[in-house]
């Protein structure tokens, strides 16, 4: 059960996501977090910018510039992270991350698990609905975006 800081910031999440599919992007968002404090948010920006590791989560953290902590931070994602989020969630000490959806894409939530991360998945609808309508009108770039051919 997500608390209202929670919803709040997921929520943030799914319209950045939004924004993305709305751009012709893909929609995935996430915000960084501490406590009930807006540090970032970001969507992955791929296909607006042409960069392949311009996720959501490293937008998001991108455009949070340096900070000199982040072990006090929460990480909120309208999908499930990539290995490369996931391994920069953990290099960052990122002590938690909330999960829009994990249907769509999942399965480094063990790993974030394994490595201190507290992993909340939302099973939030409005994300679900969002990346299912995107897979199903661009299943190419939906297959580009997690390395698939």
């Amino acid at each position: 059960m997500l608390n209202e800081t929670d919803s709040k910031f997921l929520q943030l999440a799914y319209e950045e996501a939004k924004n993305g599919f709305d751009e012709g992007g893909c929609p995935i968002g996430s915000v960084l977090a501490r406590g009930d404090e807006l540090v970032s948010s970001g969507r992955n920006q791929r296909v607006q910018q042409g960069d392949p590791i311009a996720h959501g989560e490293m937008d998001a953290l991108r455009k949070a510039g340096r900070q000199k902590t982040y072990r006090d931070t929460t990480l909120y994602t309208s999908l499930s992270p990539c290995m490369m989020c996931a391994g920069t969630i953990v290099q960052f000490g990122i002590p938690r991350v909330v999960i829009g959806e994990n249907k769509s894409f999942g399965g480094n939530e063990e790993f974030l698990a394994s490595r201190g991360v507290e992993v909340i998945i939302a099973d939030d609808p409005a994300c679900t609905a969002l990346m299912e309508k995107f897979i199903r009108q661009k299943p190419e770039l939906w297959a580009e975006d997690i390395a698939e051919d």
